[in-house]
Formats: structure tokens, sequence, C-alpha cells
């Protein structure tokens, strides 16, 4: 790989995510992983999925978050009842326990997810919210993109041969959505598959965030630090709370990861190996697209920009901050 290789050394302390050069798997990962997101995940978010929500008993979406701290991270993008959250994105593993889907979810409060779950399966079974979520998806990305989408046929292909050969043993999530059926829809398709990587990254992600010693809390205080978000505002939305914080941010200082509401460079570089222990389990990803990684990245952050736009999508996440200070992505 040399298509973007030279440029890597730039990506060095001084960019907000790293403190040594990624080798090219790392920021081929990193960029696919950014693209991906807005794609798959909003789902989170789209008006289509919380109305056929409601239709099966859930409450309906508060909207945007009225507090003006948390819309500088989440803008004016609809919030989901939590207990249709949990039962729809955890109905892939079937009709099972709250503390199954808070397992699998890893950064969620399980004293928040247990009793949303089982409040939600006393309203609906797996495969009805599972139906819901689907259409609702592809709804939205229906009124947003168009039931075909300029690069349609391609990006399928791409997510496909991405997909196609990955290994289930330990991700939950991904594995649960391989089990699924494919849509009939095109669009739809493509966007089962692009959640399918979106949920493999993430359980790699629990892999490497709880082998390097980290909990929940910790991963988040250290994350939005790390991320530029200001200080517990995104990670309110897991469910924890001051109560979680305060006891989270004295075990981070403790351990010199953390002073004075900064990151330490060994709290930087502690960060930085979990991401990049995440970019390495990813890399049968990147080895399956080769060189056309960059045309299905391309493909997918015009649609990405297109469906924040219609606040499909919150205009920053952490995703998009493992790419600051990265080479911009070769011309396609």
């Amino acid at each position: 790989m040399s298509s973007v290789g030279d440029e890597i050394a730039v990506a060095t302390q001084d960019t907000q995510n790293s403190l040594d050069p990624l080798d090219e798997v790392a920021v081929r990962s990193r960029w696919l992983a950014a693209a991906v997101d807005p794609v798959a995940g909003q789902v989170f978010f789209a008006p289509e999925c919380h109305a056929a929500y409601a239709e099966l008993g859930f409450a309906p979406s508060m909207g945007p978050i009225p507090d003006p701290a948390a819309a500088a991270v989440w803008g004016s993008v609809s919030i989901p009842d939590p207990a249709a959250y949990f039962c729809s994105r955890g109905s892939s593993l079937g009709q099972v326990p709250g503390m199954v889907i808070a397992s699998a979810l890893g950064v969620f409060n399980p004293a928040v997810v247990v009793p949303a779950v089982e409040h939600g399966w006393s309203l609906t079974d797996a495969p009805s919210i599972r139906a819901a979520r689907n259409a609702g998806a592809l709804a939205q990305l229906e009124r947003v993109l168009g039931p075909e989408p300029d690069g349609l046929s391609r990006a399928t292909e791409l997510l496909e041969r991405a997909t196609a050969d990955l290994r289930a043993e330990g991700r939950p999530l991904f594995a649960g959505l391989r089990a699924q059926s494919a849509p009939d829809h095109p669009l739809g398709r493509l966007w089962l598959t692009a959640e399918m990587l979106r949920e493999y990254r993430g359980d790699a992600h629990t892999a490497a965030w709880t082998a390097a010693g980290v909990d929940a809390v910790e991963l988040g205080l250290l994350t939005e630090l790390y991320s530029g978000m200001p200080p517990r505002s995104y990670w309110r939305s897991k469910g924890w709370d001051d109560a979680d914080f305060d006891p989270g941010e004295e075990r981070l200082h403790e351990r010199g990861l953390v002073v004075d509401g900064e990151l330490t460079e060994h709290g930087r570089a502690l960060r930085e190996r979990i991401e990049s222990a995440t970019d390495a389990q990813c890399r049968p990803i990147v080895d399956a697209l080769g060189e056309d990684l960059w045309e299905l990245v391309a493909i997918l952050r015009e649609w990405g920009a297109r469906i924040r736009a219609e606040a499909g999508y919150p205009p920053s996440s952490p995703q998009d901050a493992i790419v600051q200070g990265l080479p911009e992505p070769p011309a396609t």
C-alpha cells in the first residue's frame, strides 16, 4: 500500500489523535469507519423508525435534545426512546435479557439498559421491532438519498466484499446481523451490510478497551478528552451521570491518565493504543478492499454529508475524531 503512506508520518503527536505515526492499515480503517458511520448509524435517529416503534407501543421520540451543551454534540437529530433503542439494536441477538444486550453494547450503563429492555419486551418481540427498524432505516435513506443513489451497486459490492470473510467469534453484534436475512430492496441490502461493518468495528473496540483495563465510564471520559468533546457530554447518552463520572475521574487521576481535566501524555497514549488495537482487528476489512477502499469511502462520505444535512445523523461523532489530523483520502 502506498497511496497515502508517505503522508502518514505527519500524523504524530501534534495531531489530536496520534502520538506515533500510524501505519496505513490504521489510516484506511479509520477513514472507512468514519465514512460508514452516518450511513449505518442513521437508523438511530430516523423519524421513520421512531414512528414505527411508537406503533408498537414505545414512547415517541423526544425530538432534539433541548440542553444547549448537549446540542453542541448532537445537533438537531431526533433522539429515540431508550427502550426502543436498546430493544431494536439488540434485536439481532434475539429475545434476550437486558443484561445480554448491555454486555454486547458494552458502553451503556446496565442499570439503565436492563429495565428498559424488560419494559420493551413487554410491548413487542424481537422479530417485530427488527422489522420496524429495517423498514424505518430504509425509509429515511430513500427520503434523503432516493431509492437508487449514484454508486449504490458499487458500494454494495464493496461492502459485501469487505464483510464476506469476516470471522464472527467474539463479535456478538456483527454475528447477530450476519444471521439476518438480506433485504430484498437494494438500498436495504446496502444498509444492512454497512451496519455489519459498523458493528464489527464496535465489537473490536469493545475487545480493545476491555483488554486495556478500563471500564465503560473511564473509556467515556478518556474518549471525550481525546475527541475534543465537552467533558461529560456525549457519554451521558450512555446512561451514566455525575455519580459515575466523579469516581471515574478520580480513578483516571490516580493512574496518571488525566490531570486537571486534561489527558496526560500517558492518558493520550493509552487511548490511542485502544484505537490502534481496534484498527489492527479490522485489517481483514482493509485487506479485502485493497485500493478500492478509497472508492467506497468517497461514495459513503458523500451520502453521509447528505444524511447529516437532513439531521439524520449528528454533526460530529467519535468516529470523526479518529481521522482528525490524518491525510485526506486520495481522489478516486
